[in-house]
């Protein structure tokens, strides 16, 4: 028996050697903050497609330990199925060994209809064809007259207007015909995987592309053990596919990529050079110069945090839009002046919008010169609230207008350090920058650490008692705090470089 469950069979499509980690070193996995919030998100919406075609019957079951209980569900569905219940929701089957729980499984006259929930906002990626494949595979093989296959995902067209409207926030695409090529593969990609999950030694599958395609792998940092540190995945905006090439020319090292005429970009060139011979700061001063002589007093330095959810949560919103929630603001009045800073927190359960747009107008005062890094972020969104307030568009255009971007000098090559380790982000360039200032390290802040744990620490303050509220926002405040006090340290390493 080979016990395949979708999830491992989507796996074995994606990387045979997925499946096998899984059952054999399931300790290697290594679930990404952002790779969390991507399952918590699907286990969202999932839950709330449950309700897309009226009264449903959910058959899970769990454990004491909290896992499901595939042998209750099963049993559960078979008593749906004999009952004629009209939608069954994590209805569950196994065939030899190839199990799978569908996320809503619809009568349809004699027969079912499959409804396979995704929290993405498209229908026509190859792996969910894969999965639908498989689920049909599977029922099919339990006596399971499937008539069509559905894959609901999110409209992000959908304006929230107060009251969630299942019918709108979901669109449903019928990909019977789409999976027949999929449903091809199915028994030689269950072949492979008897072969190899069924086997204790470990399979010898090398690094390939398949490591990050659909996915990013779990098992990356396990696959990824014997690299050179740094190695050839480090280098600087270099594309996957010559990555992978190199690698495979057993040059994954960057001695052995030092003056390969494939690498142009003088960042890459200078991130080897600089690494392989214990370089000190690359600093081009004119070029620094004249960018610092383009910024004006007052200076402000400006960062957002915004949320994402899918499930839109407040009227005017759509699904998957960036909803900023917090800023935090430094400012210097003149040359040699006092450094302020100013901040804005939204409530959760508050729609943030209009009152960070209104606060965002009393404390940067039009024709100033604003810095951000990596601005298109910030320029976006102010565009974005230009358009949803028309009586503040102005004000809000004005100080998107007058933005400049302080990641300029290092993304555009003027300012290195190896420390840098090839990444022009904040959090890989104030390290380089202040390496030993404990106030500049984000490990240090409680609580959140980095704009995914903000943006996940905020939606769960709803949740909070007030004690616990009013500790978690101040630390979000430092948190945000130090990406704008970030800037000015930033700034202020420049000033020293052209002195």
């Amino acid at each position: 028996m080979i016990n395949l469950s979708k999830s491992k069979y989507c796996g074995i499509w994606q990387c045979p050697k997925i499946a096998w980690m899984k059952k054999y070193k399931p300790e290697e996995c290594c679930v990404s903050e952002d790779l969390q919030a991507k399952l918590d998100t699907g286990n969202e919406v999932g839950d709330l497609a449950m309700g897309l075609f009226g009264d449903f019957t959910e058959v899970t079951v769990r454990k004491d330990d909290g896992n499901v209980d595939l042998t209750a569900m099963i049993a559960n569905t078979k008593h749906e199925l004999e009952r004629g219940t009209e939608v069954i929701c994590e209805a569950s089957f196994d065939h030899n060994g190839l199990y799978c729980a569908v996320d809503i499984l619809k009568k349809n006259g004699d027969g079912r209809d499959i409804y396979e929930v995704k929290s993405s906002t498209h229908t026509d990626k190859a792996v969910y064809y894969a999965d639908v494949a498989y689920q049909r595979y599977v029922l099919t093989h339990c006596g399971i007259d499937v008539k069509r296959v559905f894959i609901v995902c999110i409209n992000n067209q959908y304006v929230f207007e107060g009251e969630l409207d299942i019918h709108k926030l979901f669109r449903i695409d019928e990909v019977t015909d789409a999976i027949k090529n999929e449903e091809r593969l199915i028994e030689p990609t269950v072949a492979i995987a008897e072969r190899i999950v069924n086997c204790p030694d470990e399979p010898d599958i090398d690094i390939s592309e398949r490591c990050s395609k659909p996915y990013g792998c779990a098992f990356w940092g396990y696959c990824a053990r014997n690299l050179p540190s740094p190695s050839v995945f480090d280098i600087y905006k270099l594309q996957t596919d010559k990555k992978i090439k190199y690698y495979r020319q057993g040059r994954a090292d960057f001695a052995s990529l030092r003056g390969d005429p494939g690498i142009k970009n003088a960042n890459q060139i200078r991130q080897i050079e600089y690494r392989l011979f214990e370089k000190g700061d690359y600093i081009e001063k004119e070029n620094i110069r004249d960018f610092l002589d383009g910024l004006t007093y007052p200076l402000y330095f400006l960062d957002f945090e915004s949320v994402q959810p899918a499930v839109p949560r407040y009227i005017g919103t759509r699904p998957y839009q960036q909803i900023p929630f917090q800023y935090s603001l430094h400012c210097i009045e003149r040359e040699g002046g006092e450094v302020k800073h100013k901040e804005y927190l939204a409530e959760p359960e508050d729609n943030p919008l209009r009152p960070i747009a209104e606060r965002l107008c009393e404390d940067i005062p039009m024709n100033v010169c604003i810095t951000a890094y990596n601005k298109s972020f910030e320029c976006l969104r102010l565009k974005e609230l230009a358009e949803m307030f028309p009586d503040l568009s102005e004000h809000l255009l004005n100080i998107r207008d007058h933005m400049v971007d302080l990641k300029d000098p290092f993304s555009k090559g003027w300012y290195y350090n190896r420390a840098m380790g090839g990444s022009f982000s904040i959090k890989s360039v104030l390290p380089a920058l202040y390496p030993d200032d404990p106030g500049l390290n984000y490990h240090n802040l409680d609580e959140v650490h980095n704009g995914t744990e903000a943006a996940k620490t905020f939606s769960e303050m709803r949740r909070m008692t007030p004690e616990q509220r009013a500790k978690t926002r101040e630390n979000m405040l430092k948190y945000c705090g130090l990406d704008t006090l970030a800037l000015v340290k930033v700034w202020e390493k420049l000033k020293e470089t052209v002195m």
